[in-house]
Formats: structure tokens, sequence, C-alpha cells
């Protein structure tokens, strides 16, 4: 597996926790049962995909660049979906795990 299918999968499982944690709260604390199985669903995937990443890319750097990049979609879906808009120092820290992020996988490799 190359490194763009490495990208590829770490995509894959951005989008697998960011539609699991959008389920999960969905699912009104696991009552309700199709958001329930989805959430459960797409982690498995989400922790296949991260597997899959960390053949070629170390842990640590799979890991910060998932949960930046996480963190940064699930913000987003929630203000899209669910109407949860962050205020002045939840985007100040948001640029800064973004900055974080790109830290990590432009100059953590070296």
């Amino acid at each position: 597996m190359n490194m763009i299918t490495s990208y590829l999968f770490l995509a894959f499982a951005v989008i697998m926790g960011v539609t699991s944690n959008s389920y999960a709260k969905s699912s009104a604390g696991f009552t309700f049962i199709i958001p329930s199985i989805i959430a459960a669903v797409t982690i498995v995937l989400c922790m296949y995909a991260l597997s899959m990443v960390m053949k070629n890319i170390p842990m640590g750097i799979t890991y910060a660049s998932f949960a930046g990049l996480a963190i940064i979609a699930t913000v987003i879906v929630g203000a899209i979906q669910f109407n949860q808009i962050p205020n002045f120092y939840s985007i100040i820290g948001l640029i800064l795990i973004i900055v974080g992020v790109l830290m990590v996988n432009l100059l953590g490799n070296s």
C-alpha cells in the first residue's frame, strides 16, 4: 500500500468517525436502534481504516491527524446538522488544531 492509499484510508476513517459521532448523538443515548447500529458499524469501519493507515504512517502521526481532522469535521457537522455554532474561543482553538495537524504532517516526518 502506498502513501496515497494511506491518506485515502485516513480520509475514510475521518468520514466514518464523524458519521459515528453524528449517529451517536441521533441515537439519544443508544435508545433508537437504527442510529445506534449505524454508529456502531461506522466506528468499527473507522478503526479498520485507521489500522490500514498505520501500515505506512506512524501510529502517533496517524492518530494526531485523525483526531484533529475528525474534531474539525465534527464541529462543522454539528454546526450544520444540529445548529451548534462554536463561540469565538472555540474557533481560535479549532484554528490551533488545524495548525497542529499541518505541523505534524508537514514537519513531523523529517
